[in-house]
């Protein structure tokens, strides 16, 4: 689960100054020999990254000696208490963290990651991770992606894809759409044959990462820039925000959501869609791991939502080493391993997007049609992150507000304004707009 959180507000000014200064003592070097470092993670066990990790984890012990003691942690205690847990004795040596400037950003700003610029140019990681992908790893001086310095590591990227269940499709009759109003229609036909189309969730983050999408589909640069690197004033009138508003309430309205989407959570949805149960499901590709292991009574594909400008997604989250980890130089050492030819293209085999593979050593079909997917719009810088990495508080403040709007408390125009005012106060509490 890569559930997309930015770090919570009130737990950033949790942390004093008189705390910070202690960051970056001589206690946080490789001193001795250790039988383990911590490394604390979110994601599913199942997960292409996941075995990604272990499988270098077992390379790892076996040349050092050294095994990586895994400890998983929810995304909710990693999002909200990271800044005390890295200010505190209790930090691990690794850990995964959400990149973004409201988290990892944030996170940098407060002097609680490690710069691994040294680390960057002892391994080489600069000619592995590059481009769009090495963004949200680098942070300037006030926390926004795509700076000079190194904070983190990816290992992986992910995008949003929707995924059709083709059985459920050729049961009404139905093709796979390739155009946007060929994806209206069949949710059209769906619900005239009684069956809910898209499986969101509410209570969590689906009904955003699909707002988000259809904003997508009609962003351009500009809009993209100025939302997530404040290049300059969000257009809130724009196409692209006020038609994907609309469009969430127009098909909660046709039934192509269901309104019962407030009382479930991500992983209700997943395990809906792995069930049968749904024909469409717009989620992560983190998900195609478990997709892979888990669907066995129906085939499925998938893709971006037809005809859009941007893809949702990025390099994945990112490998911090905090401040105070008492093992710099060995986690450097892991994060190598995590990063060789034989992990990444194990990954690409296992449900993930590698981000330095050798793509002719993929043999497993999805994965070749999800890596080349993700490249195409890369490349071309098409990716648009997600809503909430441009403040901390979006994290929680947009998912509320399209609750609201999923529950008929509010109306779109309601949900965008309010949207609005928090995006306003969140850039503006964390000072990174000129």
């Amino acid at each position: 689960m890569n559930i997309k959180r930015g770090l919570a507000a009130i737990a950033v000014a949790a942390v004093s100054l008189t705390s910070l200064a202690a960051c970056g003592n001589d206690s946080a070097q490789d001193s001795e020999k250790p039988e383990s470092l911590s490394f604390w993670y979110y994601e599913e066990d199942d997960a292409g990254q996941t075995q990604a990790w272990k499988r270098a984890a077992k390379a790892f012990e076996k040349e050092t000696g050294v095994k990586i003691k895994f400890e998983r942690k929810s995304f909710t205690q990693i999002a909200q208490n990271g800044s005390q847990f890295l200010n505190s004795d209790e930090a691990p040596d690794l850990m995964e963290s959400n990149r973004g400037n409201g988290s990892s950003g944030v996170l940098s700003t407060m002097g609680l990651l490690t710069d691994l610029g040294d680390y960057v140019k002892q391994y080489g990681w600069d000619k592995k991770v590059t481009g769009a992908n090495a963004a949200v790893a680098k942070y300037g001086d006030d926390g926004i992606m795509n700076g000079d310095t190194w904070y983190g590591m990816t290992s992986y990227a992910e995008y949003q894809r929707v995924y059709y269940n083709k059985d459920l499709f050729a049961k009404y009759g139905l093709e796979i759409p390739t155009t946007y109003d060929e994806f209206v229609d069949v949710c059209q036909q769906f619900v005239d044959k009684g069956v809910t189309p898209i499986a969101a969730d509410a209570q969590e983050y689906g009904v955003m990462w699909l707002w988000w999408q259809l904003v997508s589909k009609n962003a351009d640069s500009k809009f993209i820039d100025n939302w997530q690197l404040y290049k300059g004033d969000v257009n809130w009138n724009s196409k692209a925000l006020t038609e994907a508003t609309n469009t969430i309430k127009d098909w909660l309205d046709k039934g192509f959501i269901s309104r019962n989407a407030t009382g479930m959570k991500a992983e209700d949805t997943t395990q809906a869609f792995i069930k049968g149960e749904y024909p469409i499901y717009q989620t992560g590709t983190w998900n195609q791991g478990r997709f892979v292991k888990q669907i066995t009574s129906f085939d499925w594909d998938a893709a971006v939502m037809p005809e859009s400008n941007y893809a949702v997604g990025c390099a994945g989250n990112l490998l911090v080493i905090p401040e105070k980890s008492h093992h710099k130089d060995l986690s450097a050492k892991f994060i190598d391993y995590v990063l060789s030819s034989d992990v990444q293209n194990f990954l690409g085999n296992a449900g993930g997007i590698p981000v330095a593979a050798d793509v002719d050593k993929i043999t497993d079909e999805r994965s070749k049609a999800m890596i080349a997917e993700y490249d195409s719009y890369a490349k071309d810088s098409k990716l648009s992150y997600y809503p909430d990495y441009a403040a901390s508080n979006l994290t929680d403040a947009v998912p509320a507000e399209f609750q609201e709007l999923v529950n008929g408390t509010k109306t779109p125009a309601a949900v965008l304004k309010s949207i609005h005012q928090k995006y306003d106060t969140g850039v503006e509490d964390m000072g990174v707009k000129q």
